[in-house]
């Protein structure tokens, strides 16, 4: 299927021929004409800059590690990347980067055409191809706006850049380029600095979850940890976190790898393994620091736990992640690295474990009948009330057509009551401590997916893939 959109609904010849030319159902959908001419000034113009770029060059010089390069007699040259052409391309990939909403910009070498792909709530979606030459040179520009070494392409590389939207809201993109059989691959991650701007609300909190959290956060020391796989969220939670506690009675420190979005608020220092400061060196700096509060990006290795847990009990508030699937599990990984039962016992405050889930589109949502047998495998045993309509993806020009607009968390909070606390055992049994946690009241993730299903917010479909394995 191909959908053409028109200002000139009242012409249709065309739609017959071009349908058997592409042997393809045409599918017409009316479109504003400013909509059109706005959308045909942006990629035409980038097809101009692109042939601008190319003139003058008669075939697109191979990369320094383009590992199938041919032999050209005659042939030579690469684009500059101080070019204006090169410049007005990198300036839209930004710009439109910045309108779709995009997390991820990647850039992709290939033999014959390079990919241009933004990740959009949480999904990668092909937006442009580049001739390799010029994706080499935008690839360059890139790397000179991160104050990057332009010359080196044999190693991986990490950079940083700083920018304005036309709205004129800054913008932090963290730079990373590798090589690869084609070229250098570059990935810039865009981070929006209004996104921790948010209340716990609008990150997707129901309102006990909330006061829970924030429960936790105000005790003057322990460890809370934030647990979940990578683009869960749990990054936003934290600067989100240390945003509302931060005041100028408070010292917040963090050690990262890397500085995720720098903060004005926030004393932040960057993990360098190449001189070996590491986060568990990074924390051990910070104690002479005077802080109240430090985060840790992530707790890796006993060692790393080891100081997290010294800094909680000499009087600090210790913020920090883990990488497992659910809150329960964190206080087994804790153990696994080597921490003694007792020092967890006495220094964890509470687990929080997060995903994220696409949101139905506002502007073209739907509705649907229940499954009555999802509800149940979400829900049960917990009385929630069920819908009688749930919300149903359909698809607009607001959301690429995908149905989805934007993400919400979900989360499954783990506060360590003193009933827990006898649970952390060398032979603690996983199970054993989930269901206690049940009892004191934790929900799991799936309660919290089926509340914002409740709520018309997601799908199913949406929370089935991203939670763990639906069991009663």
């Amino acid at each position: 299927r191909v959908v053409f959109a028109t200002t000139e609904p009242w012409l249709s010849d065309w739609q017959t021929v071009l349908g058997q030319t592409l042997r393809r159902n045409i599918e017409r959908v009316i479109a504003n004409p400013l909509d059109v001419n706005r959308y045909q000034m942006e990629f035409y113009g980038v097809s101009r800059s692109v042939r601008g770029a190319l003139k003058g060059t008669a075939e697109p010089a191979s990369g320094i590690l383009n590992f199938e390069q041919l032999l050209e007699l005659g042939r030579r040259g690469e684009l500059s990347a101080d070019e204006r052409p090169i410049v007005q391309i990198v300036d839209w990939l930004l710009q439109y980067a910045f309108s779709q909403r995009a997390s991820d910009i990647h850039l992709e070498p290939r033999r014959e055409q390079g990919n241009i792909r933004f990740r959009i709530d949480g999904v990668l979606n092909a937006i442009y191809q580049l001739p390799p030459a010029v994706m080499s040179a935008v690839t360059s520009r890139i790397k000179i706006l991160g104050r990057m070494d332009v010359a080196e392409k044999r190693r991986p590389q990490d950079g940083r850049i700083k920018t304005r939207t036309p709205a004129g809201r800054e913008i932090e993109l963290r730079l990373s380029t590798m090589p690869t059989a084609f070229g250098e691959k570059c990935v810039l991650r865009i981070f929006d600095p209004d996104t921790v701007t948010k209340s716990f609300g609008q990150l997707g909190f129901a309102p006990a979850e909330e006061a829970a959290w924030k429960e936790m956060i105000a005790r003057p020391h322990g460890i809370v940890l934030v647990t979940g796989p990578t683009g869960s969220g749990k990054t936003t939670t934290l600067y989100t976190t240390l945003k509302q506690l931060a005041s100028p009675e408070v010292n917040v420190c963090t050690v990262e790898d890397p500085i995720e979005m720098i903060s004005p608020e926030l004393n932040q220092m960057q993990v360098q393994p190449g001189i070996e400061l590491t986060f568990a060196h990074g924390i051990r700096t910070l104690l002479r620091q005077d802080p109240d509060i430090i985060m840790v990006g992530e707790i890796r290795d006993l060692e790393t736990a080891q100081m997290a847990v010294q800094a909680a009990l000499t009087g600090h508030l210790v913020l920090s992640t883990l990488h497992t699937n659910d809150a329960v599990s964190a206080v087994t990984r804790l153990l696994d690295l080597g921490v003694p039962y007792y020092l967890i016992q006495n220094v964890l405050i509470g687990v929080m474990a997060q995903r994220l889930v696409r949101t139905l589109c506002p502007h073209c949502k739907g509705s649907d009948q229940i499954d009555e047998v999802l509800w149940g495998a979400l829900a049960r045993p917990w009385p929630l009330p069920k819908p009688a309509l749930i919300g149903a993806p359909k698809g607009c020009p607001e959301c690429r057509n995908t149905g989805y607009l934007g993400r919400v968390g979900l989360y499954e909070l783990l506060a360590v009551t003193p009933g827990l606390r006898r649970l952390f055992r060398p032979d603690m049994d996983e199970e054993t401590l989930r269901r206690g946690a049940f009892e004191q009241g934790m929900r799991p993730l799936r309660v919290s997916a089926a509340i914002q299903i409740a709520a018309g917010l997601t799908t199913f479909e949406e929370v089935v893939q991203i939670l763990p394995p639906l069991t009663e």
